[in-house]
């Protein structure tokens, strides 16, 4: 669980990084975490753009990983729920470890929308803007 928690850090350091001055997006500090050193500074910003190149949906990303990195409440009750990966799209973990599902909320959307964080606890991080039919690894 602690790879988990460091991999979900240092995500959501990448991606502050990605959303900040001059990308439109402003910058929030990311919450320590007791055992877990800072985030590494971020030296990949436009390979992260690549993969999530909205600065909007970057934001949410970051928001919903240092949410879910502090243990704070997140909004919707299937948030950490666990993923079952059943269209195969991500790779298999070994059985004794799970992928959680949490939301990232689309700005109009009536319901939760499409957009999803699949966190594995080997410390994969994964987002898809498309509900599950594609996914981007954030955390490599």
């Amino acid at each position: 669980m602690a790879i988990a928690a460091l991999s979900v850090l240092l995500v959501a350091a990448l991606l502050l990084g990605g959303c900040g001055s001059g990308g439109g997006g402003s910058s929030v500090a990311i919450p320590s975490t007791p055992g877990i050193g800072p985030p590494q500074e971020d030296t990949s910003s436009s390979d992260l753009a690549a993969k999530v190149p909205d600065a909007g949906q970057r934001a949410e990303v970051a928001r919903v990983l240092r949410l879910v990195a502090s243990g704070e409440q997140l909004p919707y009750d299937q948030d950490g729920s666990v993923f079952q990966n059943r269209e195969g799209n991500l790779p298999d973990l070994p059985a004794n470890l799970l992928y959680r599902e949490y939301t990232v909320p689309t700005p109009g959307s009536p319901d939760r929308g499409a957009r999803r964080l699949v966190i594995g606890d080997d410390g994969s991080v994964y987002y898809t803007n498309d509900h599950y039919s594609s996914f981007v690894r954030l955390d490599q």
